[in-house]
């Protein structure tokens, strides 16, 4: 039944073709000269199930070879049925396609090749209109008599130095740029048309292990011991979790250290979170470095977060995590927490959208700003102080204020005043001057 069902399935599609060309331009209400709702009804499960597998065969090489649903095995119409002779040989197979690319023929040409004889149509080259040749035109420039005898006398390697200052770094090679700007001579043999070889790579030398004792810096961070203010585990491997925690358990109590690295430790989301909670308690710690590590963008925030309770910590390095890219809901949550420190003032971090870098740029060069004005009015308290009772006045002898004309509305001199402590101070002088002071001790 399958068999009869499939002929004839296969002969009203023959009929049929040779009357879609009618068809083509009007909406196809038919198929196979029945309607299509006479089709809604039919299980395509059953017939298949009903075909025999040479049918089937069959049915398959009718399937469209684009339907990506099919591996690309069965998209091939072609189809082979020989049994393998043996395993593949790779070089018999070269050999054999070599062999037979040798033994076939060449095709025929139709005009035989004659040395010196174009054969075909010769390309010839369209002629250019006027706008295009005075376009290629080189443009006159009129640098000044001077500058025109200057670049006219000029050397090869004064021309390389200048093209070096001007940026014109496609003009020149990489060893000469480099030998304009560190004023080292050209090098022998390198000219405009000048072949750069490879410099030969020098040789640093490793950096030295670090030596830290873990046990015994642990100990003096739990006892805050005053020496110990910067703090380096950088590059140390094979440091547990347990003297991670014992260390940030300790944070908190310490107020002499300073400085935190802990670059390429190995810390985990889990220790870093405790050095988030160690953060927010401490009060001396300034320097935070905890680049090369596998924290998670979330963590980072938490420990971003952190800084603004400690207010303390001027500089944060975390880039080089374990993912790459923050992503944006994380940089601008970063963001934020930025904007609301006032005492960051460097952040490492690799940030990938521009209003994020930007915005906690201008934040951090705010808080410099800020810091930088602080420490001037600091420093102008400390120079310039009110006078007091028990103050010892240096003041100008008689006979110097003599030589000065009537008073005037002008503002009074500064006198240098000296305090218990052997502070020196600035302030304004009072207008009776002493002249028990000796002619040596004046400060103008």
């Amino acid at each position: 039944m399958g068999m009869e069902y499939f002929q004839e399935w296969n002969t009203n599609r023959e009929t049929s073709s040779s009357t879609t060309t009618t068809t083509m331009t009007t909406q196809a209400s038919k198929l196979y000269g029945k309607d299509l709702s006479v089709y809604d009804d039919l299980d395509v499960d059953t017939l298949l199930s009903q075909l025999s597998p040479e049918e089937i065969s069959l049915l398959a090489k009718e399937v469209d070879p684009d339907d990506n649903l099919l591996p690309p095995s069965q998209r091939c119409g072609y189809e082979c049925d020989k049994e393998p002779t043996g395993p593949l040989d790779r070089k018999k197979l070269i050999e054999h396609i070599n062999k037979q690319a040798l033994e076939t023929p060449d095709r025929p040409e139709a005009k035989p090749f004659v040395a010196g004889v174009v054969r075909g149509k010769k390309w010839v080259a369209p002629e250019q209109s006027q706008q295009e040749r005075d376009a290629e035109e080189q443009i006159a420039i009129d640098m000044g008599d001077e500058y025109e005898h200057a670049l006219n006398d000029a050397t090869q390697e004064e021309i390389i130095d200048l093209a070096a200052i001007l940026g014109f770094h496609s003009m020149m090679n990489q060893d000469q740029y480099h030998a304009s700007l560190l004023n080292k001579g050209q090098p022998i043999g390198l000219g405009w048309d000048g072949i750069t070889k490879s410099t030969q790579p020098k040789a640093y030398p490793a950096e030295p292990p670090n030596l830290t004792d873990i046990d015994k810096t642990i100990r003096q961070v739990q006892e805050d011991d005053h020496t110990l203010t910067d703090l380096n585990w950088n590059n140390i491997k094979n440091i547990s979790d347990e003297k991670f925690e014992t260390l940030f358990d300790a944070l908190p109590e310490n107020t002499h250290l300073e400085v935190l690295s802990l670059t390429n430790t190995g810390l985990t989301d889990r220790v870093a979170s405790k050095l988030a909670d160690a953060l927010e308690r401490n009060q001396t710690l300034r320097v935070l470095n905890i680049e090369t590590n596998f924290i998670s963008p979330p963590v980072v925030v938490k420990l971003v977060k952190a800084l603004l309770k400690s207010r303390t910590i001027e500089e944060l390095r975390a880039a080089n995590q374990r993912s790459q890219v923050l992503g944006n809901k994380i940089e601008m949550e970063i963001t934020q927490l930025v904007e609301a420190n006032p005492s960051l003032l460097r952040l490492g971090l690799h940030l990938e959208y521009n209003d994020a870098r930007h915005r906690v740029a201008s934040h951090l060069q705010r808080n410099i700003d800020r810091r930088r004005r602080e420490a001037q009015e600091v420093r102008c308290a400390a120079t310039i102080r009110l006078p007091r009772a028990s103050l010892k006045k240096i003041e100008v002898p008689e006979s110097i204020s003599s030589l000065s004309p009537s008073p005037s509305p002008s503002p009074q001199p500064f006198t240098l005043v000296t305090d218990e402590d052997n502070t020196e101070s600035i302030v304004p002088s009072s207008p009776e001057l002493s002249p028990s002071t000796p002619a040596d001790e004046n400060p103008f």
